[in-house]
Formats: structure tokens, C-alpha cells, sequence
């Protein structure tokens, strides 16, 4: 049975857009005997930019996200320098509880600080060879009277630096120590070498194919 998809609806936000297509149920060959049933689903791919939404926010799409079913999939298309760390673990808490192994993340260009967070996030990560990625510490401000600042900074530091810690050393993206001088100040840069050597990248689109991380690792030492 061939894979048929309907293209449906897509939502807009300021640097954001959701599209939503059916796949239809098909057959997969395992053996020469064996066939493994892919039941009906919706497809969810979404073009990220800046995680930068203070005027629409994105009630719409997470509201699309959340009514989504035991099925159906998830695919994030990054191209993104960052931007508000809430808004990124928005999108972990959604990947978490609604698309638990079923979200592949694909790293189209760059991917820096929440960026990169979110190309982590993914179950299969994809990249291409001129992919970019960078991890650094958060940056923002804080204003008001000297005791809310202080209390304000301390809770901000431990609670964003846990959501660092999940993504990242969880997954043994950098070492303690590399994680430790990244939370004071060292940013990490690379290539789609050095992430497929590091595990983040799982596969590599090369020339219209994808291949795994190993393979493409032999592939640049010829």
C-alpha cells in the first residue's frame, strides 16, 4: 500500500509555521514474509526561527500539538539563532508528553542556543553537512529592588540551568566539565563532523540521502 497524504491546514505565527498533513495506512516490509502494519496518522512539521513570540505567542499551534493523537508524528525544522528559553521548554514539554518518541528534529542551517536546545530534543536528529550548532548559557536582565533581584537571579539560575542540564548532560551531549565551563561562559561550536562524532546528530541528508552518523563519519575520512 502506497503512502498517501493529504495536505491539510497550516498556522502562522511571527517566526513560526505549522503544517499538517495525513498519512494514510501502509504496509512496511520487514522479510520476505513479514510486514509491519503503519497505522493512519497526522504528520506535524514545523519551521522554526526565533524563539522570539511577545506579540501573537504560539496559543494556536501548541493548541494544535496538545490535541494530537496516540500516533501521530512530529518533525522540527530548524533554522534558528535562539531566543526566549521559556518558549523552548514549551516545546519540551509538548515533545515530552504528546510526542514521546515520535518527534524527529532536523537541523536544516543553524542552530544556536535555544536553537540547538531544540535540535537536542528530537528522538531521530538529522542534519546536512553544512549544518551549525553552538551551546552557551543563557543571557537576559533582571530589574527591580535589590532583594527581588537577588532572589530573582537565584531561582532563574537554578531553574533554567536544570532545563540545560536534561537536554544536554543528560544526553551526554558535553561532558561535566564541558557543561561546567559552559556555565561560565565557554560557547561550544560545531560542525556536522563534530556532532555526528558526539552522537547529537543520529543521521546526515547527503546528496538526497540519508544516512546514519557512522556512515557518514567513514564517508569524510575517505
Amino acid at each position: 500500500m502506497q503512502k498517501k497524504e493529504i495536505k491539510d491546514e497550516k498556522l502562522n505565527s511571527n517566526h513560526h509555521t505549522l503544517f499538517k498533513s495525513r498519512v494514510e495506512v501502509k504496509e512496511i516490509k520487514l522479510s520476505a514474509n513479514t510486514y509491519k502494519k503503519e497505522p493512519a496518522h497526522t504528520k506535524y512539521r514545523l519551521f522554526i526561527d526565533s524563539f522570539m513570540e511577545k506579540e501573537r505567542g504560539l496559543h494556536e499551534i501548541f493548541n494544535e500539538l496538545w490535541n494530537a493523537q496516540e500516533f501521530d508524528t512530529l518533525e522540527l525544522r530548524i533554522n534558528s539563532r535562539g531566543g526566549l528559553v521559556n518558549e523552548g521548554s514549551q516545546f519540551y514539554s509538548v515533545i515530552k508528553n504528546k510526542f514521546h518518541n515520535r518527534t524527529t528534529t532536523i537541523l536544516d542551517s543553524c542552530g544556536y542556543s535555544m536553537g540547538a536546545l531544540t535540535f537536542c530534543m528530537g528522538d531521530k536528529r538529522i542534519i546536512t553537512p553544512r549544518s551549525d550548532l553552538m551551546f552557551h548559557d543563557y543571557s537576559g536582565g533582571i530589574s527591580g529592588k535589590g532583594g527581588e533581584i537577588k532572589s530573582r537571579y537565584k531561582h532563574s539560575a537554578k531553574h533554567l540551568r536544570a532545563f540545560f542540564k536534561d537536554v544536554i548532560l543528560e544526553n551526554k551531549f558535553l561532558s561535566k566539565s564541558e557543561f561546567k565551563s559552559m556555565l561560565i561562559g565557554q560557547d561550544f561550536w560545531m560542525d556536522a563532523k563534530e556532532l555526528c562524532k558526539r552522537g547529537i546528530a543520529t543521521h546526515v541528508l547527503v546528496d538526497g540521502q540519508e544516512i546514519s552518523a557512522k556512515k557518514y563519519l567513514k564517508k569524510v575520512k575517505k
